[in-house]
Order: C-alpha cells, then structure tokens, then sequence
C-alpha cells in the first residue's frame, strides 16, 4: 500500500512537445531548498508520514542536475515500510538523468537504479543491457516538478509521451476542477487533476485518483487520493517550505512587497 503511494504520487509522464537545451535553466515554481510533508491515510486509519525535497544541485555526466528525493515512512495493520525515490533533473532540459527506487517493506525488499541518457534516447537498469527511451524522457519521482510547469486548463485532458519506459505511454491527465481544500497546512484553493496510466495500480482508470495542485505560482501538491480495494488512500500536506516564494492559503493575506 504504502509502496504503491509513492510511485503512484510521483508516476511520471511528458509533454508533447520537446523542451530545447539551453545554457539556462527553464522558468519552474520549485528550487534548492523545497521541502513539502505530507500525513498518509488509509481510509481512516493514519498511515505514516512523506515528504518531497529538493535537496541540492549535484552533477551528473557533467550535467548540473536537481537532487530530488521523496519517502514515506510508516504502517497500518501490521504492514511498515520505508521507501525512498530519488531524481536527478538536467536543469536546463528538466529531463530525467538518474532514478533510483529503495523500497523496504514488510515481505519484500526493492532496490532498482536506473541511468538515463536523453542525448541518446536509451537507460540502462543496474547493470543490465541498454533499452531503447524516448526524447525528454521523465521518471516516476520527476513527474510531479514536471507537471507543476504544466498550464493545467481547467477542462482539458494533456496527453505525454515523455515517460522513460516507452511501453508505459502514453499518460493522459485530465484537469477537472477548482476547489478549496482545507489540509492539516491550512485550505488553499487548489486544482484538481486525474492522472490515467497503462497499468493497474493507483493511476489506473478504475482507481478515479486526483490529485491537487496549489493554484498559485508554487503548483504544490496540496493532497492526493485513490479508490483502492482496501480502500481510500489518501496525502495531505503538513508543511510547505518553498525556496522563494510565499505560499498563500484561503483568507491569508498577501505578503507586503518589500
């Protein structure tokens, strides 16, 4: 359970259009610094805990790339587990350089790590041989900081082909409404968006999972739910530390400009 939120909030997918190299990085709402956490629910039942970061800016194939690294940590039933995703984003492309998966749960133990090479469009797990990958290419734990660069109109389904394993695309997600939502870190007044991939789990069609995205210059993700057999999953956001930007909730007033 706990293991399919964290690759559930973070399932990766891409746009359409190819972002175009540059010395700069592009215009993004996160940075050095970020830290977002998160209470975990399984229907009513607390679950445990999570957090996104962005940790610092590392080099990767001498590539200056955002460290990026989210865990939840917790149990419910008898069931714990302690899982970890970690990125690396080319801050010039917003491309997925590196991914590794560390996910240690009641019954089974999953070490995955992948190297990513967009410049030739293949990645390699482990020590295994290389695999054909796509242009732009994305990661599980990278979707979200992609997506929160997305216009996300309300009304409107985007389609992404930029996920790194090619036989996952396309992911369609479709933005369904506004709506205040009030979490433990106050009620901020969101958007609501529906990620649909090829495969069961938390993002299938039939799992109906949204997820809220701040509607401010931040594009946070606020909360996120999923209909699962055992029932509802659910993320709330606790805390929210951006780099730079001041996070506004419902009935807050604005900061002074200095």
């Amino acid at each position: 359970m706990i293991s399919g939120l964290v690759s559930a909030i973070v399932v990766k997918t891409a746009l359409t259009t190819s972002l175009v190299q540059s010395s700069q990085a592009p215009a993004v709402p996160s940075g050095v610094g970020e830290r977002f956490t998160y209470e975990v629910k399984l229907g009513p039942f607390k679950a445990g805990r999570g957090s996104m970061e962005v940790t610092g800016i590392d080099t990767v194939r001498g590539r200056a790339a955002w460290h990026t690294v989210f865990r939840v940590k917790g149990g419910v039933l008898g069931y714990k587990a302690d899982n970890t995703m970690e990125s690396w984003i080319d801050t010039a492309t917003m491309a997925s350089l590196r991914f590794t998966q560390d996910f240690e749960q009641t019954g089974s133990d999953r070490k995955r790590h992948y190297e990513i090479f967009p410049d030739r469009a293949v990645y390699q797990e482990g020590e295994k041989p290389e695999q054909p990958s796509v242009a732009d290419p994305l990661d599980d734990a990278s979707f979200i900081y992609f997506i929160r660069t997305v216009p996300l109109e309300i009304g409107r389904t985007y389609t992404f082909e930029r996920y790194f394993r090619p036989d996952r695309n396309p992911v369609r997600t479709k933005v369904l409404r506004r709506e205040a939502k009030k979490v433990p870190a106050g009620t901020y007044q969101t958007i609501v968006v529906q990620p649909i991939i090829k495969s069961k789990g938390i993002f299938s069609e039939n799992s109906k999972a949204e997820i809220w995205f701040s509607e401010d210059a931040n594009r946070i993700m606020v909360a996120m739910k999923a209909d699962l057999p055992v029932g509802s999953l659910n993320l709330f956001l606790t805390s929210a530390r951006p780099p730079t930007l001041a996070i506004p909730t419902v009935g807050s007033t604005p900061p002074t400009p200095p």
